[in-house]
Protein backbone atom coordinates (compact mmCIF):
# COMPACT_ATOMS: atom_id res chain seq x y z
CA UNK A 1 0.00 0.00 0.00
CA UNK A 2 0.80 3.62 -0.24
CA UNK A 3 0.85 6.78 1.33
CA UNK A 4 -1.35 9.83 -0.06
CA UNK A 5 1.30 12.98 0.14
CA UNK A 6 -2.47 14.78 0.41
CA UNK A 7 -4.11 13.49 3.34
CA UNK A 8 -1.61 11.54 4.97
CA UNK A 9 -3.69 8.24 4.63
CA UNK A 10 -3.12 4.97 3.22
CA UNK A 11 -4.69 4.65 0.14
CA UNK A 12 -6.09 1.14 -1.23
CA UNK A 13 -3.67 -0.58 -4.40
CA UNK A 14 -6.09 0.55 -7.86
CA UNK A 15 -6.72 3.78 -6.85
CA UNK A 16 -3.09 5.85 -8.15
CA UNK A 17 -2.21 6.41 -11.82
CA UNK A 18 0.84 4.37 -11.77
CA UNK A 19 -1.39 1.15 -10.31
CA UNK A 20 -3.84 1.85 -13.45
CA UNK A 21 -6.22 4.29 -12.35
CA UNK A 22 -8.08 6.19 -14.90
CA UNK A 23 -11.24 7.92 -14.14
CA UNK A 24 -14.73 7.29 -14.95
CA UNK A 25 -16.59 10.50 -17.20
CA UNK A 26 -19.03 10.30 -14.41
CA UNK A 27 -16.64 11.21 -11.82
CA UNK A 28 -15.25 14.18 -14.36
CA UNK A 29 -18.75 15.25 -14.63
CA UNK A 30 -20.20 15.64 -10.95
CA UNK A 31 -16.60 16.22 -9.40
CA UNK A 32 -17.07 13.02 -7.30
CA UNK A 33 -14.67 9.75 -6.73
CA UNK A 34 -16.38 6.65 -7.42
CA UNK A 35 -13.06 5.14 -10.01
CA UNK A 36 -11.09 2.96 -9.35
CA UNK A 37 -10.54 -0.76 -9.63
CA UNK A 38 -9.46 -2.29 -5.95
CA UNK A 39 -9.17 -6.03 -6.55
CA UNK A 40 -10.98 -8.10 -3.37
CA UNK A 41 -7.88 -9.36 -1.35
CA UNK A 42 -6.83 -6.24 -0.87
CA UNK A 43 -10.18 -4.81 0.74
CA UNK A 44 -8.95 -5.66 4.38
CA UNK A 45 -11.16 -4.50 7.08
CA UNK A 46 -10.24 -6.96 9.51
CA UNK A 47 -13.53 -8.29 9.41
CA UNK A 48 -13.99 -12.16 8.92
CA UNK A 49 -15.91 -11.81 5.75
CA UNK A 50 -13.17 -10.06 4.47
CA UNK A 51 -12.03 -13.03 2.08
CA UNK A 52 -15.11 -13.12 0.70
CA UNK A 53 -14.87 -9.81 -0.97
CA UNK A 54 -15.04 -9.38 -4.81
CA UNK A 55 -13.89 -6.24 -5.78
CA UNK A 56 -14.41 -2.22 -5.69
CA UNK A 57 -16.30 -1.14 -8.94
CA UNK A 58 -18.40 1.24 -9.94
CA UNK A 59 -21.69 0.33 -11.35
CA UNK A 60 -22.04 1.71 -14.69
CA UNK A 61 -24.81 4.47 -14.49
CA UNK A 62 -26.64 3.01 -17.81
CA UNK A 63 -26.92 -0.07 -16.25
CA UNK A 64 -28.31 0.95 -13.08
CA UNK A 65 -31.05 3.41 -14.24
CA UNK A 66 -31.85 0.77 -16.87
CA UNK A 67 -32.97 -2.13 -14.38
CA UNK A 68 -34.30 1.05 -12.02
CA UNK A 69 -36.41 1.86 -14.99
CA UNK A 70 -37.27 -2.00 -15.35
CA UNK A 71 -37.75 -2.57 -11.22
CA UNK A 72 -39.98 0.13 -11.09
CA UNK A 73 -42.82 -1.03 -14.14
CA UNK A 74 -42.51 -4.80 -12.31
CA UNK A 75 -45.48 -2.99 -9.79
CA UNK A 76 -43.86 -3.20 -6.84
CA UNK A 77 -46.80 -2.24 -4.92
CA UNK A 78 -45.56 0.68 -3.36
CA UNK A 79 -45.33 4.58 -4.21
CA UNK A 80 -41.53 5.52 -4.52
CA UNK A 81 -41.53 7.59 -1.76
CA UNK A 82 -42.24 4.60 0.22
CA UNK A 83 -39.56 2.59 -0.41
CA UNK A 84 -36.21 2.57 1.21
CA UNK A 85 -33.32 1.75 -1.15
CA UNK A 86 -30.27 -0.37 0.42
CA UNK A 87 -27.19 -0.37 -1.62
CA UNK A 88 -25.37 -3.66 -0.14
CA UNK A 89 -21.82 -3.12 -0.48
CA UNK A 90 -21.78 0.58 -1.49
CA UNK A 91 -18.11 1.41 -1.84
CA UNK A 92 -17.33 4.97 -2.62
CA UNK A 93 -21.33 5.12 -3.28
CA UNK A 94 -21.96 5.82 -7.18
CA UNK A 95 -25.26 4.00 -7.05
CA UNK A 96 -25.95 6.08 -3.69
CA UNK A 97 -25.50 9.05 -6.05
CA UNK A 98 -27.44 7.97 -8.88
CA UNK A 99 -30.18 6.52 -7.05
CA UNK A 100 -30.76 9.53 -4.84
CA UNK A 101 -32.06 11.89 -8.23
CA UNK A 102 -34.93 9.26 -7.53
CA UNK A 103 -37.14 10.31 -4.24
CA UNK A 104 -37.22 7.36 -2.62
CA UNK A 105 -37.97 7.31 1.39
CA UNK A 106 -34.41 7.17 1.88
CA UNK A 107 -31.00 5.70 0.72
CA UNK A 108 -28.75 3.38 2.96
CA UNK A 109 -25.54 2.15 1.92
CA UNK A 110 -23.84 -0.39 3.93
CA UNK A 111 -19.85 -0.92 3.00
CA UNK A 112 -17.48 -2.72 5.08
CA UNK A 113 -14.61 -1.40 3.87
CA UNK A 114 -13.71 1.99 6.17
CA UNK A 115 -11.69 3.49 3.17
CA UNK A 116 -14.17 3.23 0.62
CA UNK A 117 -16.79 3.91 3.16
CA UNK A 118 -14.94 7.51 4.15
CA UNK A 119 -14.47 8.07 0.39
CA UNK A 120 -18.48 7.62 -0.04
CA UNK A 121 -19.57 9.94 2.94
CA UNK A 122 -17.34 12.63 0.82
CA UNK A 123 -19.26 12.12 -2.58
CA UNK A 124 -22.85 12.25 -0.31
CA UNK A 125 -21.60 15.73 1.35
CA UNK A 126 -21.08 17.05 -2.72
CA UNK A 127 -23.80 15.37 -4.11
CA UNK A 128 -26.07 17.15 -1.38
CA UNK A 129 -24.17 20.66 -2.10
CA UNK A 130 -24.86 19.88 -5.79
CA UNK A 131 -28.56 19.60 -5.15
CA UNK A 132 -29.16 16.64 -6.61
CA UNK A 133 -30.03 14.55 -3.93
CA UNK A 134 -34.04 14.61 -3.97
CA UNK A 135 -33.88 11.66 -0.96
CA UNK A 136 -32.08 12.00 2.35
CA UNK A 137 -28.87 9.87 2.28
CA UNK A 138 -26.36 8.06 4.37
CA UNK A 139 -23.54 5.45 4.27
CA UNK A 140 -23.06 3.04 7.27
CA UNK A 141 -19.43 1.31 7.59
CA UNK A 142 -20.40 -2.70 8.74
CA UNK A 143 -21.19 -5.56 7.85
CA UNK A 144 -24.04 -5.82 5.71
CA UNK A 145 -25.34 -9.54 7.27
CA UNK A 146 -25.63 -7.32 10.81
CA UNK A 147 -27.41 -4.43 9.11
CA UNK A 148 -30.92 -4.41 9.93
CA UNK A 149 -33.41 -4.05 7.17
CA UNK A 150 -35.57 -0.52 7.46
CA UNK A 151 -39.39 -0.98 8.23
CA UNK A 152 -41.12 -0.75 5.46
CA UNK A 153 -40.80 -1.46 1.91
CA UNK A 154 -37.07 -2.05 0.67
CA UNK A 155 -34.88 -2.17 -2.47
CA UNK A 156 -32.03 -3.73 -2.43
CA UNK A 157 -29.35 -3.40 -4.95
CA UNK A 158 -25.82 -5.77 -5.36
CA UNK A 159 -23.24 -5.19 -7.57
CA UNK A 160 -21.77 -8.81 -6.86
CA UNK A 161 -20.51 -7.33 -3.65
CA UNK A 162 -19.10 -10.98 -2.10
CA UNK A 163 -19.18 -14.62 -2.63
CA UNK A 164 -21.79 -17.73 -1.93
CA UNK A 165 -21.06 -18.12 1.88
CA UNK A 166 -21.55 -14.47 2.69
CA UNK A 167 -24.41 -14.10 0.33
CA UNK A 168 -26.31 -17.43 2.09
CA UNK A 169 -25.72 -15.46 5.40
CA UNK A 170 -27.12 -12.54 3.96
CA UNK A 171 -30.04 -13.74 2.71
CA UNK A 172 -30.46 -16.08 5.99
CA UNK A 173 -30.59 -12.95 7.86
CA UNK A 174 -33.47 -11.27 6.02
CA UNK A 175 -35.38 -14.22 5.68
CA UNK A 176 -35.78 -14.13 9.68
CA UNK A 177 -36.91 -10.22 9.47
CA UNK A 178 -39.47 -10.84 6.67
CA UNK A 179 -42.19 -13.11 7.92
CA UNK A 180 -44.86 -11.45 7.09
CA UNK A 181 -43.59 -8.86 4.99
CA UNK A 182 -44.22 -10.26 1.27
CA UNK A 183 -43.46 -7.98 -1.38
CA UNK A 184 -41.92 -5.62 0.71
CA UNK A 185 -37.92 -6.54 -0.81
CA UNK A 186 -37.01 -6.51 -4.22
CA UNK A 187 -33.60 -7.01 -5.09
CA UNK A 188 -31.77 -5.74 -7.77
CA UNK A 189 -28.98 -7.88 -8.68
CA UNK A 190 -25.68 -6.46 -11.29
CA UNK A 191 -23.03 -8.60 -12.13
CA UNK A 192 -25.16 -12.08 -10.47
CA UNK A 193 -22.32 -14.51 -9.88
CA UNK A 194 -23.72 -15.94 -6.84
CA UNK A 195 -27.51 -16.33 -8.73
CA UNK A 196 -27.79 -19.92 -7.88
CA UNK A 197 -27.77 -19.16 -4.48
CA UNK A 198 -30.97 -16.62 -5.01
CA UNK A 199 -32.68 -19.91 -7.05
CA UNK A 200 -32.13 -22.26 -3.67
CA UNK A 201 -33.60 -19.72 -1.54
CA UNK A 202 -37.63 -20.36 -0.82
CA UNK A 203 -39.91 -17.55 -0.83
CA UNK A 204 -38.02 -15.31 -3.18
CA UNK A 205 -39.63 -14.92 -7.19
CA UNK A 206 -37.16 -13.88 -10.02
CA UNK A 207 -39.12 -10.96 -11.92
CA UNK A 208 -36.15 -10.69 -14.73
CA UNK A 209 -33.01 -12.42 -15.78
CA UNK A 210 -30.74 -11.23 -18.85
CA UNK A 211 -28.07 -8.97 -19.82
CA UNK A 212 -28.28 -5.53 -19.86
CA UNK A 213 -26.13 -3.35 -22.12
CA UNK A 214 -23.77 -0.07 -21.42
CA UNK A 215 -24.34 3.03 -23.06
CA UNK A 216 -21.65 3.32 -25.97
CA UNK A 217 -19.99 6.44 -23.47
CA UNK A 218 -20.52 3.97 -20.32
CA UNK A 219 -18.74 0.65 -22.60
CA UNK A 220 -16.12 2.76 -23.82
CA UNK A 221 -15.16 4.41 -20.52
CA UNK A 222 -15.08 0.38 -18.68
CA UNK A 223 -13.25 -0.65 -21.80
CA UNK A 224 -10.81 2.29 -21.48
CA UNK A 225 -10.84 1.83 -17.79
CA UNK A 226 -10.23 -1.96 -17.21
CA UNK A 227 -6.94 -2.09 -20.17
CA UNK A 228 -5.06 -0.07 -18.33
CA UNK A 229 -5.18 -2.47 -15.61
CA UNK A 230 -1.60 -3.77 -14.58
CA UNK A 231 -2.47 -7.59 -14.25
CA UNK A 232 -5.13 -7.41 -16.80
CA UNK A 233 -7.05 -9.22 -14.25
CA UNK A 234 -10.73 -8.42 -14.53
CA UNK A 235 -12.35 -7.90 -18.57
CA UNK A 236 -15.39 -5.73 -19.93
CA UNK A 237 -18.09 -6.78 -21.87
CA UNK A 238 -20.76 -4.30 -23.45
CA UNK A 239 -23.35 -5.98 -21.24
CA UNK A 240 -24.02 -6.62 -17.28
CA UNK A 241 -26.23 -10.03 -16.64
CA UNK A 242 -28.52 -8.83 -13.58
CA UNK A 243 -31.47 -10.08 -12.45
CA UNK A 244 -34.46 -8.99 -10.23
CA UNK A 245 -35.83 -10.41 -7.38
CA UNK A 246 -39.19 -10.32 -4.97
CA UNK A 247 -39.61 -11.70 -1.72
CA UNK A 248 -43.13 -13.54 -1.96
CA UNK A 249 -43.22 -14.89 1.36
Amino acid sequence: MTTSKTSGRRRLPGLRVGEGFTRHPFDEEFGVRTSGLVAGRHLKSGHLHDRHATAYYGVAPSVLRALLRRWQKSRPGWALEEVSFIDVGAGMGRAMLLTAELPFRQVVGVELNPTLGRIGRKNLAVWRASGRARTPMKLVCGDAVEFPLPEGPCLAFLFNPFGAPVMRRLLAAWRKVLIGRAGELDLIYVNNEQECVLEQQSGFARLFLGQVRRSRADAIADHRILANQPDGEYASTNYEDCSIWRWAG
